[in-house]
């Protein structure tokens, strides 16, 4: 009888051993996970080491002075969420609404721009808001909020979504409620504004049309729509255009760019790319934006600037540039065309200090490597959380 169940105690201790060999082997599996799903896009952990300060300012180190722009915030917060990193997105945060806004995100739109002033003191240099980072901004706090089940991102996302609504639009004859480039200076007189085209993109509109509940969002997609097309009268969008409430679009011929698409008009390309399959506008617009398509395909490279009206290209575009149309090329098919540009990124990396080229390429091969993605409804499909989600 002894002997009976000593055998069966051997059998229960070895057991006993086998499960605590597997728990400990689950638990290792467990950490190595989450330690990759902290730490598992490159090309953001050179980012913050380039351009991310300690206390979580941005730097554009282009600049003499080393500015720091609330786009450059927005679109850090972003990609940390993007990477499912809270520590540096929290950081970034509180540098944006303490020195941004005053201490206070939930009172005021944060300056655009703040650097080393003229007297060599640091500080807001110009207090107008941006619209395009502030979308930006609550759109990826909504996001945050979500994602992380954070009230406070998701309350402080419906509070600047309020404030954008009531700061940064205007009803426009015949064209409707529109988002302004900011409050201030971009009304030219009473009948007609500059409008910038690349600070709309339609699916963060989209969320906030369905997330706030507010028809207000519904007339801002519809205009931005518009805007798009109207600044894209040859299929080559503009960086900025002007609307004449009686004569419609019209070229900026007053402005720095002439009239040219450039340095903001490519993140339409790429705004439009990454829309959803199911986006009510996207057929439209990759319509639209064909000849773009086109001439990428023909000359091998994306233009630095171009004139809309005709198509010549003044210079061809950076690295940087044959990122943010891999999306758009995706989008129409163009696989000749698309595989040009990533042998042009090869052959010709992106430089890890070209803040802007960075910043391209952070939303276009993120997107490519489905790190994100957008839905119908505007909501952005994070990879993480697919893969993650168990161990959080």
């Amino acid at each position: 009888m002894f002997i009976k169940h000593q055998g069966n105690f051997k059998s229960i201790f070895s057991l006993l051993i086998h499960i605590i060999a597997l728990s400990a082997s689950l638990l290792a599996t467990q950490n190595a996970l989450a330690s990759k799903c902290e730490k598992e896009w490159p090309a953001w952990e050179l980012f913050k080491k380039t351009f991310v300060s300690g206390d979580g300012r941005v730097v554009d180190l282009s600049g003499a002075r080393k500015p720091t722009v609330s786009e450059g915030q927005a679109y850090a917060l972003f990609f940390a969420l993007v990477a499912n990193d809270k520590p540096t997105f929290q950081r970034v945060l509180s540098w944006t609404e303490n020195n941004l806004a005053g201490g206070d995100l939930t009172a005021r739109l944060p300056a655009w721009q703040w650097g080393q002033r003229e007297d060599n003191s640091w500080g807001v240099i110009d207090k107008n808001s941006a619209s395009d980072a502030d979308l930006w901004l609550a759109y990826t706090l909504g996001a945050a909020g979500n994602a992380w089940k954070e009230k406070r991102y998701s309350a402080m996302s419906g509070l600047l979504a309020q404030r954008i609504l009531n700061e940064e639009t205007a009803d426009l004859p015949k064209l409707g409620l529109t988002l302004l480039p900011a409050p201030n200076g971009f009304a030219l007189s009473p009948n007609t504004w500059k409008l910038n085209p690349s600070y709309i993109p339609l699916q963060l509109l989209r969320w906030f049309e369905f997330n706030e509940k507010d028809e207000r969002w519904k007339q801002i997609a519809d205009s931005s729509q518009k805007i798009i097309i109207g600044a894209s009268p040859k299929g080559f969008t503009a960086d900025w255009t002007i609307y004449d409430s009686e004569k419609g679009f019209l070229i900026d011929s007053n402005g720095a760019e002439k009239g040219a698409g450039g340095y903001n008009a490519i993140r339409v390309y790429l705004w439009t790319g990454m829309l959803a399959s199911r986006d009510p506008d996207r057929a439209t617009l990759l319509k639209i934006l064909q000849p773009m398509v086109s001439l990428i395909d023909n000359t091998g490279y994306p233009p630095e600037y171009i004139d809309i009206m005709t198509g010549e290209v003044k210079s061809p575009g950076s690295s940087g540039f044959s990122a943010a149309t891999l999306p758009l090329l995706q989008a129409s098919g163009a696989k000749k065309a698309s595989v040009q540009q990533q042998l042009r990124i090869q052959a010709q990396p992106i430089k890890s200090d070209a803040y802007y080229d960075q910043v391209l390429s952070l939303f276009a091969m993120g997107w490519q490597d489905k790190r994100f993605r957008f839905d119908a409804k505007g909501g952005v499909d994070l990879q993480w959380r697919h893969f993650c989600w168990k161990l959080f």
